[in-house]
C-alpha cells in the first residue's frame, strides 16, 4: 500500500516522510499528517487554563497542559475520522479531499468506526483523571462534535459551529484548573468562536469552486469578494472579547504584550488573503498556531508576573 502527501498537508511531512506504510493510512484519517488542527483544538484549552492560573496568581499547570495535548490530539483525530464517514461522499468529488483514506479506498468505514472509537476511548481515560465540572464539559462537547459534519449542508456558516465545538476547550481547561466556568471563561469562549470564524473562513477558500459544484456551503462562499474584510471584522471581534476575559480576570496588564502581538498577526492575515489564491489561503490558516499561542502566552505571564 503506498500513499502521496495529500493536497494540505506539507509535502515533507513526517507521516509521509518516516512511518511505516502500513500506518500511514490511519494517521492521514486521523490528520497528523497535518497537525495544524491539533494546534488550534488544544490552544483554547491552553488558554482557559493558563487563564484560571493567573486569575488565581499562578502560573500554567504543566500536567494539565500535557493531557489538554493529549486529549486534543486523540479527540481530533476521532473527529476528524467521523467527519471523514460522513462526508465520505461529498470528499470523493471534491479535489482536495479525494485522496482521503475513506474515498480512496485504502481504510473502509467499519475499520474507520474502529478507529474512532479507539481515539474516543483513550481520551476519555484523560478526561476522567480531571475535575468532575470538566469532566461534564467534555461529555457534553459531543453533541457538538456529532452535529458539525452536518452543517455544511443545512447553513451557510458552519465555520460557526466548528468555532462552537473547536472551542469548547476554553471553557473545559479553565474548569480544569478553577473547578467551574465564571465569566472570563466565557469570554474567552466567545473570543475563539470569532476566531474560528475568521480562519476557517480562510480554510474555506481552498474549496470554493469544488463546493459549488458539490453543493457544500461555508462562509468563504457566502461572503464571496467580502470573505477578507469579513475576516478583519471577525480577528477583530475575536481580539476584544480576548482582552475582556483578561480583564474580567483582574490579570496584570502585562498579558496585553502577546494579545496585541496575536491582534497584529491576525490584521497581517486579514491584509494578505485573497479569495483567489487557494495556496495562500492554506498558509495563512496554518499561520494560526502562533495567534494561539501568543494569548496563550499572555496570560501565562500575567500568571507568573503576580
Amino acid at each position: 500500500m503506498t500513499s502521496a502527501p495529500l493536497p494540505d498537508a506539507a509535502p515533507a511531512n513526517w507521516v509521509d516522510r518516516f512511518a511505516p506504510v502500513r500506518l500511514r493510512p490511519w494517521l492521514k484519517l486521523g490528520r497528523f499528517d497535518r497537525p495544524a488542527g491539533i494546534w488550534l483544538l488544544m490552544l483554547p484549552g491552553w488558554q482557559g487554563a493558563a487563564l484560571a492560573a493567573a486569575e488565581r496568581g499562578q502560573g500554567p499547570n504543566l500536567s494539565l497542559l500535557a493531557s489538554v495535548f493529549a486529549g486534543a490530539a486523540l479527540m481530533r483525530a476521532a473527529g476528524c475520522a467521523y467527519n471523514d464517514i460522513v462526508d465520505r461522499d461529498i470528499d470523493a468529488r471534491v479535489a482536495r479531499t479525494a485522496g482521503r483514506p475513506i474515498p480512496a479506498g485504502q481504510i473502509s468505514v467499519r475499520e474507520a468506526w474502529g478507529f474512532l472509537i479507539g481515539c474516543s476511548l483513550a481520551a476519555l481515560m484523560i478526561l476522567l483523571t480531571l475535575p468532575p465540572a470538566a469532566i461534564a464539559l467534555g461529555v457534553g462537547s459531543l453533541a457538538l462534535v456529532a452535529a458539525y459534519p452536518f452543517m455544511k449542508r443545512v447553513t451557510w456558516w458552519p465555520q460557526a459551529w466548528l468555532g462552537l465545538t473547536f472551542n469548547w476547550g476554553a471553557l473545559l481547561g479553565y474548569a480544569a484548573q478553577a473547578g467551574r466556568v465564571e465569566t472570563p471563561a466565557l469570554l474567552l469562549y466567545a473570543a475563539g468562536l470569532f476566531w474560528t470564524l475568521g480562519y476557517d473562513t480562510i480554510y474555506a477558500i481552498q474549496d470554493l469552486e469544488d463546493d459549488a459544484l458539490a453543493g457544500v456551503k461555508s462562509s468563504a462562499r457566502r461572503l464571496g469578494a467580502a470573505a477578507p474584510r469579513a475576516v478583519a471584522g471577525f480577528y477583530a471581534v475575536s481580539l476584544g472579547l480576548t482582552a475582556a476575559a483578561g480583564f474580567a480576570a483582574k490579570l496584570s496588564p502585562l498579558f496585553l504584550i502577546p494579545v496585541a502581538a496575536a491582534g497584529v498577526q491576525m490584521a497581517w492575515q486579514a491584509r494578505r488573503v485573497r479569495v483567489d489564491d487557494p495556496a495562500l489561503a492554506l498558509r495563512l490558516f496554518k499561520s494560526n498556531s502562533a495567534t494561539g499561542l501568543l494569548a496563550f502566552a499572555g496570560f501565562a505571564l500575567a500568571g507568573l508576573a503576580r
